[in-house]
């Protein structure tokens, strides 16, 4: 398969024609706190139909191909959201499919592959990073869907960006949480196609920063991560194939601590009703400290996916262990 490229508007449109079946657009919403210099909007993608923006690129990665490609069930390798998303849809397709996730992922997002008919296959840590990085992939009779390089799932998540622009035209700056970096890569190229002058500034946990990493280092560096109950973002590096287009398309990166990340989600809840995963509360954080924070301010509130015990740690004031 070719390296991915940068979603065009038109595939980007085309996607969400395909998804406008089986989901509605997600609200944005102001957060209400009176900040000099800036106004903070809520993308609430927590509102999406499994509790996270993966079911965008899910769904038009399975809809986006034949259905005799899809004949022998999919597989796809994912921390959480996009097996929930990717159940989702091969339930709605009548698709067999399975997830290769590691044993620490959140329980939530296991029950969720799991109620939906998936099958979760457990590999260990290494092996599940160099599914996502193409070093290694597993030798299967389904069809393989790369969560981070797959084209359709960069125009899918395009979708989060032109909606973002359509409800609030005068945006100025938007923060992602960067994972794998196919998120921030579609948000970027529909917000920087309809206007050119906002900024997209990549968002990590402090733990694992390899965006901050190779922005300073001007190319790819392995870093050291320590342990984090956040799952979605960071890790030891960065997608290669994935980082050329992505680079091109931010504008910096954010780091935020996980104090801070649960101060956010804890001030989501208090001020908006809003119950946010340490990966979707990382933007709100960022847009509360980073000096990019000016004008009209979005943060992309990416997922509510986390387990109950976790998030009753954080509402009683404290840090989820890993």
């Amino acid at each position: 398969m070719s390296d991915p490229r940068r979603p065009a508007l038109a595939a980007i449109e085309a996607a969400r024609e395909r998804l406008g079946a089986y989901m509605q657009a997600t609200p944005l919403v102001p957060l209400g706190l009176e900040l000099p210099g800036r106004r903070i909007f809520l993308k609430l993608e927590t509102l999406s139909p499994i509790g996270a923006f993966k079911l965008r690129p899910a769904l038009n990665a399975l809809l986006s191909r034949e259905r005799a490609c899809l004949s022998g069930g999919i597989a796809t390798v994912s921390s959480g959201n996009m097996a929930y998303g990717m159940a989702f849809a091969a339930h709605a397709l009548g698709v067999k499919m399975a997830a290769y996730m590691y044993a620490g992922a959140p329980q939530a997002k296991i029950d969720g592959v799991r109620g939906l008919g998936g099958e979760v296959r457990f590999v260990g840590m290494d092996d599940w990073w160099r599914y996502i990085t193409g070093g290694d992939r597993p030798q299967l009779a389904e069809l393989f869907i790369n969560p981070v390089t797959d084209q359709a799932v960069l125009d899918g998540n395009g979708t989060i960006g032109l909606e973002i622009v359509e409800a609030l035209p005068h945006v100025d700056v938007v923060f992602t949480p960067y994972g794998g970096g196919s998120m921030t890569t579609g948000v970027a190229s529909a917000v920087k196609a309809l206007k050119p002058a906002a900024k997209v500034i990549a968002v990590e946990d402090e733990s694992a920063a390899p965006v901050a990493a190779a922005l300073a280092a001007g190319r790819i560096v392995d870093i050291e991560t320590k342990p984090s109950f956040i799952k979605s973002i960071g890790g030891p590096s960065l997608v290669p194939q994935l980082w050329p287009v992505a680079r091109d398309l931010i504008d910096g990166a954010q780091s935020v601590s996980l104090a801070q990340v649960t101060d956010a989600m804890r001030l989501l809840f208090s001020k908006t009703k809003v119950v946010a995963e340490g990966a979707g509360a990382a933007s709100v954080a960022a847009a509360l400290c980073s000096p990019h924070a000016k004008g009209n301010v979005v943060c992309v509130v990416s997922g509510g996916n986390i387990d109950p015990d976790a998030y009753g740690t954080v509402l009683a004031g404290g840090i989820p262990r890993p």
